[in-house]
C-alpha cells in the first residue's frame, strides 16, 4: 500500500501526542498547555487534531491490517 501525506502527518501528530501523553504520565508535564495555555483555543485545537489524527490513524490500521 502506497503512503500519502496524510498517513504521514497522521502518524506524525499521533507520535506528538504520544509524547505528550507519556510527559504528564512521568512528569506531570503537559508540554501543550504549557507552550499555549490552558485550555486555550489554540490549546484545545491542538488537542482535537491529535485526536483526529489518531482515529484516522486507527483506520489506517484497519485497513493495513486487512491487507
Amino acid at each position: 500500500m502506497e503512503r500519502n501525506w496524510l498517513d504521514i502527518v497522521s502518524l506524525i501528530l499521533v507520535i506528538i501526542g504520544a509524547i505528550n501523553w507519556g510527559l504528564i504520565g512521568f512528569f506531570n508535564l503537559d508540554l501543550v498547555s504549557m507552550i499555549f495555555g490552558t485550555m486555550s483555543m489554540v490549546t484545545r485545537i491542538i488537542f482535537a487534531v491529535v485526536g483526529i489524527a489518531g482515529i484516522y490513524s486507527l483506520c489506517l490500521f484497519w485497513k493495513l491490517k486487512t491487507e
